[in-house]
């Protein structure tokens, strides 16, 4: 067998969310559609148009070493969180250093850290800065921390594609092990920025939504009252391994990464192609690659970030490659629950749609109550649904600021 031929699997799922602390716990929430969504208690907070979002639902503090996380910006401390559950769940597997690599992705990084840094320094002198600012604020920091947490060799990676870049992690190291490069890769997505200063840069964009009436039911894609999304923050990753390296050791197999497809639209920096045409050609990619015919296809875990072009967009784009299929495919926007993670986003989504090719059932989309006629799609709402057994396919879409495209097809083990 090439290396190009090589299948690769997941053999370990971790998450921390707005929905919950655990991948348990998150998918528990996912199913019966609890928001994590709230008012954000910070006086910062007050004069802003959107005085809400999707906070983590058990702090990193309380699960990682007091002296360990003053070392780390917070998107940090949350991909240590969920990397060492899905390490855990992997069974911790026995793998030579060099042959263990590590892509975790953020699309803003250590904002928050910076911010913090900068007040330091303005209100009381450069000899109180900290001396990890630098490494607390770097993009690739996170990647990092988790690369030398498990004495990662193989590379370190870190994609920045803004709310594409979880998807985008879990696509670069299903080729860093297909291309021989690795045996096993823990790969994943982190974002925490939720500051008064991005809160009120989305709300200028008129990107998010204003319900700070009730935030719980802000998010509601597909609806026709939608407004816009809600800012969240939260950690997703997932262990790959070469099909041969999980047999060896006898691991359990959640799926095979099946395709990927990555695309852009040339179109612009913050708006999506209003026809879909570079997210089309990243689902069908991901499907040709995959090996997978629309029929295939029983899930879609969608970007759906409840605004208003955006989830047309990308209706468009599933309605024109999955054709007469489309009828029998469970749309899921978990983002209804979980608010809009950034660059954290694809991963998380990417084990929802882990679980829910699994466990044969899909989450639901809550606060949908008014369907947009454009939409066409057959989106699971009220509850979760079973979805059929046998071999099929699931598939994550992830888009992203600057027109990033990134489609993943997980095929059942």
């Amino acid at each position: 067998m090439t290396t190009s031929q090589r299948r690769v699997v997941v053999t370990g799922l971790g998450a921390t969310t707005p929905v919950g602390g655990d991948v348990a716990s998150t998918w528990e929430g996912l199913l019966i559609g609890r928001s994590g969504i709230r008012l954000i208690e910070d006086e910062r907070y007050a004069d802003l148009p959107v005085r809400f979002a999707g906070q983590v639902a058990v702090e990193p503090t309380e699960v990682l070493e007091r002296a360990e996380a003053r070392r780390l910006d917070r998107c940090q401390q949350l991909a240590l969180v969920a990397s060492r559950e899905a390490w855990a769940d992997a069974g911790a597997p026995e793998v030579d250093p060099e042959r263990l690599g590590v892509v975790v992705a953020t699309g803003i990084g250590g904002i928050v850290s910076l911010l913090e840094q900068n007040e330091i320094l303005n209100t009381r002198g450069w000899t109180r800065v900290s001396p990890m600012s630098v490494p607390m604020l770097m993009p690739n920091g996170s990647a990092a921390w988790v690369g030398l947490d498990l004495g990662a060799k193989a590379g370190i990676h870190t994609p920045v594609s803004a709310c594409a870049s979880g998807a985008e992690a879990v696509a670069y190291g299903l080729e860093m092990i297909r291309s021989g490069r690795a045996d096993v890769v823990v790969a994943g997505g982190t974002e925490a920025c939720i500051h008064p200063i991005t809160v009120a840069s989305f709300a200028a964009m008129r990107a998010l939504s204003t319900r700070n009436d009730e935030p719980e039911r802000a998010s509601r894609p597909y609806d026709k009252g939608r407004d816009g999304f809600v800012m969240g923050e939260g950690a997703g990753c997932l262990v790959l391994e070469s099909e041969e390296h999980a047999a060896a050791r006898g691991a359990r197999v959640y799926a095979e990464v099946a395709g990927v497809g990555l695309t852009a639209d040339g179109h612009h920096i913050a708006q999506p192609d209003p026809e879909g045409r570079g997210a089309k050609r990243a689902i069908a990619e991901a499907l040709a690659s995959a090996g997978a015919a629309p029929s295939d296809v029983i899930h879609v875990n969608a970007h759906a970030t409840s605004t208003p072009q955006g989830d047309v967009a990308e209706a468009t784009a599933i309605r024109a490659v999955l054709g007469s299929a489309t009828d029998g495919v469970a749309v899921s926007g978990t983002k209804s629950m979980t608010g809009h993670l950034l660059g954290g986003a694809g991963a998380v989504e990417s084990v929802a749609a882990v679980l829910a090719l699994h466990h044969r059932v899909a989450p639901v989309t809550a606060n949908l109550e008014d369907p947009d006629d454009e939409i066409g799609l057959d989106v699971v709402h009220g509850e979760a649904r079973a979805l059929r057994g046998g071999d099929a396919v699931v598939l994550n879409n992830s888009f992203g600021f600057g027109g990033h495209n990134v489609a993943l097809v997980f095929r059942s083990a």
